[in-house]
C-alpha cells in the first residue's frame, strides 16, 4: 500500500501546485463574486457610460388625445420613457430615424369604432422593451377608451379583470409545497452543473495524465516497482481528492459571495435562492450520487486514458464518454418541469444516467426509499466491474505504444496485460 499512497499524493500535490490549478480556481473564485454583484455593476457602468438616460419617442398624434393619455399612462407604469408631440410629418421623421438622429416615433390615430391604431417605427426591431413597454400603456388606454363608450365605471372594470383565486393542495403528508419544489429545482439545477462539468473535466484530467505519463516514458519506471492498478485507483483517487478540495472551494466563495451580496436585501429574488427550507437528505444525494458519478467516470477515463501515447489523442478517446455525460444533463435538463416523466424513471437507473437524473428525481419527488437505493446498488456494482474490466485493460493498455485506433485497442490491451 505504500506505493498506492506515494502515488495518490504526488497525483494529488503535483496537480495542486500548478500554476493552471492555481488560475483557474482564482478565476472562478472571481466569476462567482462578479455574477453575484452583477446587477450592482451592470448598474454602476449604467451611470457612468450613460446608458442610464430615459428613452425617448416623438409621437404623431391625429386624435388629439391619446398623447396627453398615454405621457400619464407611462407615469403610472413607472417606465423611464420619454415622449414629445412631433412637429414635424411622418416622412420626415422617417428620413431622421434612418440618419439615427431619433431613435424611433410613433403614430397614433382612433378609428371610427374608437379603437387604437398605433404604428411604431425604429431603425431595427432589436430592442423589444420600448415597443411592448409603449404597446402595454395603450392596451391599458383602450380598455379605458372602451368602458367610457359601454358607460362602466373603474370599479366595474376593475372587476372584469379580477384574478380568480387558484391554489394547488397535495393531500400527501410528505409531499413539497411549492416553495420548496421551487427551491429544491433550483438546488438541483446548480448541483446538475456541478456534477457535469465535475466529471467532465476531473475525468478528462484523469485521461491526459495517463497519457502524459505514457508519453514520457515515466510509465515504464512507475510499472517496474508497483501494480498497474494500484496506479489507476490511486490516479482516480488522488485526482478525484483534487476535485472535491476545488468544488469546496467554489462552494464556499459563493456561499460567502452570496452573503455579502444580500447584505439587507430581502427580496423575492433572495427568497428564491434561500436554502431555509432545503431538506438534508437532498444534500446527501448529492454528495452520494456525485461521488458515485466522479468514479464511474473516473475509471472509464483512467482506462481510456491507458490506450493512447499521445496527449492529442486523449480527447478523440473519451468522445463516447463525453456523449454519455452530454446524454445523462440532457435527459434530466428535460425533467427540471415535470421530474414524474416515464423515460425520467427508466433513464434513473441506466447506471451512466442515473448520478444526474436519479438526483433530480430524488431532489424534487417523494420517492420510496427503495429507488434511490436501488439505482445507487446499480452504480456500485457497475464502478465494480468497470474497476475489474478497467484493471485488465489498464494493466496492457499502459505498454502499448503507437497510434491508437480508438477502441479497437481494447482487445489488443487485455491480451498484453495477461502476458
Amino acid at each position: 500500500m505504500r506505493e498506492f499512497w506515494i502515488i495518490f499524493r504526488q497525483s494529488f500535490v503535483t496537480k495542486a501546485k500548478t500554476k493552471s490549478f492555481f488560475i483557474t480556481t482564482l478565476i472562478m473564485v472571481a466569476g462567482i463574486f462578479l455574477f453575484a454583484n452583477l446587477p450592482g455593476l451592470i448598474n454602476t457602468a449604467s451611470k457612468w457610460i450613460g446608458d442610464g438616460e430615459e428613452d425617448k419617442v416623438l409621437v404623431l398624434d391625429d386624435s388629439g388625445v391619446l398623447m396627453e393619455r398615454l405621457q400619464q399612462q407611462l407615469k403610472l407604469n413607472e417606465e423611464e420613457i420619454t415622449i414629445e408631440l412631433a412637429n414635424e410629418t411622418k416622412e420626415q421623421l422617417e428620413k431622421q430615424v434612418e440618419a439615427e438622429k431619433i431613435d424611433a416615433f410613433i403614430e397614433l390615430h382612433l378609428d371610427a369604432s374608437q379603437t387604437i391604431q398605433a404604428t411604431y417605427t425604429s431603425a431595427s426591431s432589436v430592442d423589444q422593451y420600448l415597443p411592448s413597454s409603449l404597446q402595454d400603456a395603450l392596451q391599458t388606454i383602450q380598455t379605458e377608451v372602451k368602458a367610457e363608450q359601454l358607460s362602466l365605471s373603474a370599479d366595474e372594470v376593475a372587476t372584469l379583470f379580477a384574478p380568480i383565486h387558484f391554489e394547488k393542495q397535495n393531500i400527501s403528508a410528505s409531499a413539497k409545497s411549492e416553495d420548496e419544489l421551487n427551491q429544491a429545482r433550483v438546488l438541483v439545477y446548480v448541483l446538475m452543473f456541478v456534477i457535469y462539468f465535475a466529471v467532465i473535466i476531473y475525468s478528462s484530467m484523469i485521461a491526459t495524465e495517463v497519457a502524459t505519463e505514457k508519453s514520457s516514458r515515466v510509465m515504464e519506471i512507475l510499472i517496474s516497482s508497483v501494480s498497474p492498478v494500484k496506479h489507476m485507483f490511486a490516479k482516480v483517487l488522488g485526482i478525484g481528492l483534487l476535485g472535491i478540495v476545488q468544488i469546496l472551494i467554489y462552494g464556499a466563495a459563493g456561499f460567502i459571495a452570496y452573503k455579502v451580496s444580500s447584505i439587507g436585501e430581502e427580496n423575492d429574488f433572495s427568497a428564491f435562492f434561500s436554502l431555509e427550507n432545503l431538506q438534508v437528505s437532498t444534500l446527501v444525494y448529492a454528495v452520494i450520487f456525485f461521488l458515485l458519478g466522479y468514479f464511474l467516470y473516473a475509471t472509464l477515463a483512467a482506462l481510456l486514458g491507458s490506450l493512447v501515447s499521445r496527449t492529442e489523442d486523449v480527447q478523440q478517446m473519451i468522445m463516447p464518454m463525453s456523449l454519455l455525460v452530454v446524454a445523462a444533463f440532457i435527459i434530466a435538463a428535460t425533467g427540471l418541469g415535470n421530474p414524474e416523466l416515464g423515460y425520467l424513471k427508466i433513464a434513473s437507473f441506466v447506471p451512466f444516467f442515473a448520478p444526474l437524473v436519479m438526483f433530480l428525481r430524488v431532489g424534487m419527488l417523494d420517492l420510496p426509499l427503495w429507488e434511490p437505493l436501488l439505482s445507487i446498488a446499480i452504480m456500485v456494482v457497475t464502478i465494480a466491474v468497470l474497476g475489474w474490466f478497467g484493471a485488465k485493460v489498464y494493466r496492457g493498455g499502459v505498454l502499448m505504444y503507437g497510434p491508437s485506433r480508438s477502441l479497437k485497442d481494447l482487445k489488443k490491451a487485455i491480451q498484453l496485460g495477461k502476458e
